[in-house]
């Protein structure tokens, strides 16, 4: 009889959100070596967190994360919290020995990072990171393109994620504009996840050289009505600091001697969850576009001159393209949801195996570490070795 999974998930916004579907889909589709049971979900609201869970299919409620963590009836903690409580619930969860599933950014800062990963390794529990981009069939298949000499020599890491949802300087203060809460701005928010790509796609960086920049100083502070948070917040009158940057972006090498330049910003009208890379090598390049995510772009150099050009990967062939076995029948696409069943999928079967599956908390502190050299460049205006 397969073993049972108990899920305790802290926080259930929009990332809650997204993790409960995954939860809930990871079993119709993928060959889990468990059963997955969506026991409680926890929040500091009783109203928000009860109607939480009656639409995303959890069992119980809570409004006191160390009870969940401490239940015996838990055996996973997933955690979707702001980013200034991520260390403080993980190193519990890790402690009463649960496996951890955390939202990136994994901390505040490297220190925190290097105690999250300590703990989890003395708890000998599994513990992963949630880059569900890594989980893109798109982005997996040229991470194996890559590995198998696709390209060559990687030359170049180019990389943009673009959002515009802040551009509006009456748009509240809220928490992911707050640095005591967040740690960092677009920086830590979405820069993360490019950094998390560039380190699998092409390796560790070496040294970086940053710029960040907030374009709105000041903002409304957030209604405290408690019917607006996140990317839906509603605006209160008194005024108050953005303490975080509005973008940031960063040149950089990496340790194989790849250059890269990525960029971040949450003030590009028009662009509402704009991703795109590009790899450029002594054989060939790929390109990439999460707004056409089923797609993948390969220049192949050893063509014949008369038949060059970027050409269109279909990555919908299951069997041949990763994770695509488990869906629908070619060209049938997916979307953004599916990364994170495929994240799910692949936690739950290395937590049953007790086996590590990436992006660990050491990819997580690896990461911060980028985050912050690049920081401490922006500020001192000079290159800074990671």
């Amino acid at each position: 009889m397969a073993k049972t999974l108990r899920v305790g998930m802290i926080g259930y916004r929009f990332m809650g959100k997204a993790h409960s579907n995954g939860w809930r889909q990871a079993p119709h589709f993928f060959p889990l070596q468990a059963n997955v049971e969506l026991h409680t979900i926890c929040g500091r609201d009783p109203a928000a967190v009860e109607s939480a869970r009656a639409q995303l299919g959890w069992q119980h409620t809570s409004t006191d994360w160390r009870a969940v963590v401490n239940s015996p009836d838990i055996d996973i903690v997933d955690v979707n919290t702001p980013n200034d409580s991520h260390a403080e619930i993980a190193i519990a969860a890790a402690q009463a020995g649960k496996h951890v599933l955390c939202e990136k950014p994994l901390a505040m800062n490297v220190a925190e990072c290097k105690e999250m990963l300590a703990v989890a390794k003395k708890a000998k529990i599994v513990h992963m990171v949630c880059h569900n981009y890594r989980r893109i069939p798109a982005i997996a298949h040229a991470k194996k393109m890559i590995e198998e000499g696709a390209l060559g020599e990687i030359y170049h890491y180019y990389a943009r994620y673009a959002q515009d949802w802040i551009v509006d300087p009456n748009f509240p203060l809220v928490w992911r504009l707050q640095k005591g809460v967040s740690g960092s701005g677009t920086h830590g928010d979405i820069n993360a996840h490019i950094i998390d790509l560039a380190r699998y796609l092409v390796g560790e960086f070496k040294e970086v050289c940053g710029l960040m920049h907030t374009f709105i100083k000041e903002r409304p502070i957030m209604d405290q009505s408690g019917k607006g948070d996140g990317l839906g917040a509603k605006a209160a009158r008194k005024m108050g600091k953005v303490t975080v940057d509005d973008a940031s972006m960063f040149i950089g090498r990496f340790s194989n001697g790849a250059l890269a330049n990525l960029e971040a910003t949450r003030f590009a009208l028009g662009r509402k969850n704009h991703i795109e890379l590009e790899i450029n090598g002594s054989k060939g390049s790929l390109h990439f576009d999460f707004e056409d995510m089923n797609r993948l772009k390969f220049f192949d150099n050893t063509d014949p001159n008369d038949r060059q050009g970027f050409r269109d990967i279909l990555v919908t062939q299951p069997g041949a393209h990763p994770y695509f076995g488990q869906w629908w029948p070619p060209g049938h696409i997916i979307g953004y949801e599916h990364t994170f069943v495929h994240t799910i999928a692949d936690f739950v079967n290395a937590c049953v195996a007790g086996k590590a599956v990436q992006p660990t908390f050491e990819d997580g502190m690896k990461n911060q570490r980028v985050l912050e050299a690049a920081e401490e460049s922006a500020k001192k205006r000079q290159w800074v070795k990671v």
